[in-house]
């Protein structure tokens, strides 16, 4: 059984578009996910994709679909940690084009230079 790390007030609701890297990140039940690594985003179409999230098995991607809230201490997502997919440069399509686009934009994010 997984301990609740969350903190009892994750503060003031929040935009993606302030959303720091680094932030932490809890499932519904409370559990740890892991932290925001980078925030998928067409900033001049104001269009959250989703978020790239460092977790203890590497990173995840977390489509906007499956984030139920960005607050200023915390962000919380609908699933745990272990459904949450690798991103892929050739996801397999698992009928979401969505999702599977968001999981290739995880992925160039992750292969670019920095």
């Amino acid at each position: 059984m997984s301990q609740n790390n969350a903190p009892v007030d994750l503060g003031a609701p929040q935009s993606f578009v302030v959303l720091a890297d680094g932030t932490p990140v809890y499932d519904r039940a409370g559990d740890s996910v892991g932290t925001v690594a980078h925030v998928l985003a067409d900033h001049q179409e104001d269009i959250f994709h989703g978020l790239v999230l460092k977790t203890s098995d590497g990173h995840r991607y977390a489509s906007a679909g499956q984030v139920d809230g960005i607050f200023e201490h915390g962000v919380i997502i609908s699933v745990p940690a272990g459904e949450l997919k690798e991103p892929s440069a050739d996801p397999a399509a698992d009928g979401d084009a969505h999702f599977t686009d968001g999981l290739r934009r995880a992925w160039n994010w992750l292969i670019q230079p920095r």
